[in-house]
């Protein structure tokens, strides 16, 4: 049984978070919202654990955010009663199941296309629902979602002729934003992009059209546009786990997820190898961070080998000794299972129900 062990006594590669530290840093993250005066909706789809999110509610977030459709079913299977799926919800299979799921939670998704809110307010009107929808805008990222100002107001009046469906907001992600360095220069696109995406919320509620939900910021831009005027919810979520790549993008939080690994091999002097890979710490833009060792001066992950070189050779280090990594990106959803960790012993340890949701 493993609940009970020491984090140390678990076979390798296995992924841990450290519980007093994550929730420090659900308790920051929602303390600094709350005093910019915006919601927080927090993603999940790097946490991919629905009790996480449950502690996410109740530190005070609104509801959540997810990535996808099935993510957002597991999330209200496990007990998550208010969802913004972040995501177009195309094709009739999807539909369907999308308005079924607004019989057991409240569940709004984003659109940037009529025919689409066409069909998602047959469905719902055929299932006696509604459906909140927000319309995507493209505030810089050029991905999905209408241009700001006249396109989405265009789009709104489109929605507001239909029955089963409720406009009920914008959302828009600043994702440009994050890898920008300069501090002064970020702080000034982040606030552009997103202002364009309260103009268009406010042109909307001009012509009679209340926009009253304007959603947006990830981990990577929170503590700037939470600030910006007319916001009302921040999606900022992956950050209270933490990453070497949110750190590099100026998340001020602590680590609190790890993957441990054993040392397999020491032939070379100056490189160890361990038996976590890209399976195990993903391939991210950031490698991920060893803890502990000094010295390194590469890291490259392979599929299931991780190999560490040391500016110098080095002693003393012997197969089987552990090796824990911060992770460079998101990678819960590479694991069957999340353990829990308090003082270095297990204390709960969850299944990643939301691994492999992608539909």
């Amino acid at each position: 049984m493993e609940i009970g062990c020491r984090i140390g006594e678990l076979e390798t590669p296995v992924l841990w978070v450290d519980l007093a530290m994550v929730e420090e840093n659900i308790f920051r993250l929602s303390s600094f919202l709350r005093a910019a005066g915006v919601g927080w909706r927090p993603h999940v789809k790097g946490i991919k654990v629905p009790a996480l999110a449950a502690k996410m509610m109740q530190a005070g977030a609104i509801g959540i955010t997810c990535a996808k459709l099935s993510e957002a079913e597991t999330m209200v299977a496990g007990g998550l009663r208010d969802v913004l799926i972040a995501n177009q919800v195309v094709g009739v299979q999807k539909i369907r199941r999308l308005v079924g799921l607004l019989h057991h939670a409240n569940v709004m998704v984003t659109i940037d296309d009529p025919e689409n809110a066409a069909e998602i307010s047959e469905a719902a009107v055929r299932s006696k629902v509604v459906v909140k929808v927000l319309i995507e805008v493209d505030i810089g990222i050029n991905r999905c979602g209408v241009l700001p100002g006249g396109d989405v107001v265009q789009l709104a009046k489109q929605i507001a002729d239909l029955q089963g469906v409720e406009f009920v907001g914008v959302m828009g992600w600043e994702g440009q934003c994050v890898h920008i360095a300069d501090p002064h220069e970020k702080e000034l696109e982040c606030r552009r992009s997103v202002e364009r995406l309260v103009m268009s919320a406010e042109m909307c509620t001009s012509e009679g059209l209340a926009a009253g939900m304007v959603s947006c910021g990830g981990s990577g831009t929170y503590w700037l546009t939470a600030y910006v005027p007319g916001v009302t919810e921040i999606q900022a979520g992956g950050a209270v786990l933490n990453s070497a790549t949110y750190h590099q993008w100026g998340v001020d939080l602590g680590y609190a997820l790890f993957v441990s690994s054993s040392i397999i091999s020491h032939v070379v002097s100056d490189r160890v190898v361990v038996d976590a890979g890209r399976k195990a710490l993903g391939g991210g833009m950031v490698p991920p961070l060893p803890v502990g060792l000094d010295g390194v001066l590469e890291i490259r992950l392979d599929a299931e080998h991780g190999i560490i070189r040391f500016q110098s050779p080095r002693s003393g280090l012997r197969p089987g000794e552990r090796v824990d990594f911060v992770p460079g990106d998101d990678v819960v959803f590479l694991h069957d299972k999340l353990f829990g960790v308090r003082d270095g012993v297990v204390e709960v340890v969850w299944d990643v129900s939301g691994r492999g949701k992608l539909s």
